[in-house]
């Protein structure tokens, strides 16, 4: 009898406080962290400084798992889904905390701390991933991305402790199962991302740019000399596998007439100084009549922003 009271008394607990408390204020730096970086990649804010040197940043954020690519040259920063995990953590982590919710209150309490709890399991172990793919395969230190692994991890410990949970069992049961999903599925997107499993990769270790493949148009070719005789300068990285993607949509005849300038500081003939001059955050980054545009650039909007006068058959 008592300990049927217990289990009922139990599956009304609301769970603690101040864990609820305690992982808002850690979800609000983690908006403020991933919100920074994404608002960065997109170019709506200036560069970031980033303790520890923002060249493993830049490396570690314009890496080939830095990014999700949509086709067409579309690409959404690995950050953003980042961003909206840590709203959702918020969300759920203040709603049963605010005044007047009495009606249905515990009933709403016990389904945010396993919303809680399943979103911040997935977010820690993809945040292990990712750590694990700098560390080993980026080779670069990023802090931002350290924060964020940490604030991750600190957040599903939380739910650990304050969810008051009446079996958990089947609390470390659900936890294991994702936890196993969201780890073979985040090994299978890092392996597809990795830019070693291209044949278009060669001598990244000593700072050389891959060979680009594809054929260039007469078009693309006389856009490539347009650009270059107007003072149009790429900035680019080695490393980067978005400046690739840009340079394989000019061709290989194209790409010899750009004025491409190396910012990565391991890269052959390497410009660092002239980037960070002019404030390069993000690569490829094209300057224009004194403007800066970050990411892959479309030739035809190349065209038009240069005022290119020819047949656009690229």
């Amino acid at each position: 009898m008592g300990t049927t009271r217990l289990k009922s008394r139990r599956r009304q607990d609301q769970g603690l406080k101040w864990p609820r408390i305690t992982m808002a204020i850690l979800a609000t730096i983690g908006v403020i962290d991933t919100g920074s970086i994404t608002f960065n990649r997109w170019g709506w804010i200036g560069s970031l400084s980033c303790p520890g040197g923002a060249e493993g940043c830049d490396k570690v954020l314009n890496s080939p798992w830095g990014s999700v690519l949509l086709g067409n040259g579309f690409e959404i920063p690995l950050s953003l889904f980042g961003l909206f995990s840590y709203l959702a953590i918020l969300l759920m982590a203040i709603v049963p905390l605010l005044p007047g919710l009495t009606e249905n209150k515990a009933d709403l309490s016990r389904k945010t701390w396993w919303g809680l709890f399943l979103t911040a399991c997935v977010m820690a172990v993809f945040s292990l991933i990712l750590i694990w793919l700098m560390i080993f395969k980026i080779k670069a230190f990023c802090f931002f991305c350290f924060v964020s692994a940490f604030i991750s991890i600190t957040i599903f410990g939380l739910t650990l402790i304050g969810g008051g949970w009446d079996d958990f069992g089947e609390l470390l049961f659900r936890g294991f199962i994702l936890g196993i999903a969201v780890l073979l599925g985040g090994l299978i997107w890092a392996s597809a991302a990795d830019p070693k499993q291209s044949p278009l990769v060669n001598s990244l270790e000593v700072g050389i740019s891959p060979a680009v493949k594809t054929q260039s148009t007469p078009d693309s070719i006389s856009l490539a000399k347009h650009l270059k005789a107007s003072g149009i300068v790429q900035y680019s990285a080695y490393w980067c596998p978005h400046c690739h993607e840009q340079k394989e949509m000019f061709g290989k005849e194209a790409v010899s007439e750009l004025k491409i300038v190396e910012c990565a500081e391991d890269g052959k003939n390497s410009q660092r100084s002239l980037c960070e001059a002019k404030g390069i955050t993000g690569y490829p980054s094209w300057e224009i009549n004194g403007k800066l545009y970050s990411g892959i650039q479309q030739l035809q909007d190349l065209a038009d922003l240069s005022g290119y006068p020819g047949t656009r058959n690229f």
